[in-house]
């Protein structure tokens, strides 16, 4: 009499077998999905996707209200002082998009949006100088979004170009030089992360003198509530505008709406208003479903250049 249960026993072995490379190759992978996302420049306490695709950057139609251009922003001093809201001037928002220049697909749709935005663009990534180029000829706002000392420990892409406390004078020249030499487009500057760096004061002394002398304003991310970066930026005599409202792609959509009405008011309080977002698909998506209500508002979408320059003849 035939045995056959041995063989099948065998043949599921020899099956078992054969699914063991496909799951290895499986697992491999996930690692280094989690390891792109790591290594993605994405601030502290907050995390971003990486893509290696490549997106898009071409020349896009001035947006509404500005013209294209291609040379580099001239540096031009502002005159000290905060948003400035001008007699007959309807309320402002300035829009900064952070974290540009590491995602060349996403950043490539950010160039599509229909009002005025300002990209903050992390230097020396896949797509920097040339999101940076892109933004500037559209009539898009651009800002040097400089990585900064952290409190702890924050592992991404921009380690080795960090602005800390203890650099001297000459190196944090050295360093700024070559962010503005890859993005001669942004008209200022911006913290990705820093809330050890923008907490000392005698860093950021040095910090904001050096922006002066490259014609650039400052825009204080807000990440931490101890940020010295307005008082130091303005006996510096530098423009400066501090984040009102910040826009979390990991928030839902009706939190979105609840913040994006927050930063509608302060507007209308002000005269003007900052709002800040992750440069994510989940952030675009519901900008763009919610710009329409500016109209309606009676509220001005402008670039942050544009805020903080002083109120113009009528």
């Amino acid at each position: 009499m035939t045995r056959r249960k041995p063989e099948r026993r065998k043949g599921n072995a020899g099956k078992r077998r054969r699914w063991v490379p496909l799951m290895l190759g499986a697992f491999l992978a996930g690692l280094f999905t989690v390891g792109a996302a790591i290594l993605m420049p994405g601030g502290e306490n907050r995390t971003g996707a990486f893509s290696p695709a490549q997106g898009d950057l071409s020349a896009f139609p001035a947006a509404p209200g500005g013209t294209a251009r291609n040379d580099p922003a001239p540096r031009v001093p502002f005159p000290p002082g905060g948003a400035i809201r001008g007699e007959g001037r309807p309320p402002r928002i300035a829009i900064v998009v952070d974290a540009c220049g590491y995602d060349p697909t996403r950043d490539a749709e950010w160039l599509k949006f229909p009002e005025k935005i300002t990209l903050a663009v992390i230097p020396f990534g896949p797509s920097s100088r040339r999101i940076a180029q892109s933004a500037h000829e559209r009539g898009f706002g651009v800002l040097i979004h400089i990585p900064m000392e952290p409190e702890g420990s924050v592992f991404d892409q921009t380690e080795s170009f960090r602005f800390r406390r203890g650099m001297s004078g000459e190196e944090m020249e050295t360093l700024l030089g070559r962010m503005i030499k890859e993005n001669p487009w942004a008209t200022g500057a911006s913290n990705h992360m820093g809330s050890a760096f923008t907490a000392d004061a005698e860093s950021m002394t040095k910090f904001v003198s050096l922006l002066k002398g490259s014609g650039l304003f400052l825009l204080d991310s807000m990440t931490t509530a101890r940020s010295v970066a307005v008082r130091t930026a303005l006996q510096a005599g530098i423009p400066v505008a501090r984040r009102d409202v910040f826009l979390d792609a990991d928030m839902e959509a009706e939190e979105m709406r609840l913040q994006w009405k927050k930063t509608i008011a302060i507007a209308k309080e002000k005269g003007a208003a900052v709002l800040i977002c992750h440069g994510r698909k989940e952030s675009l998506r519901t900008l763009l479903d919610l710009v329409p209500d500016l109209e309606a508002e009676g509220v001005r979408a402008v670039t942050l250049a544009e805020l903080l320059s002083p109120a113009r003849p009528l």
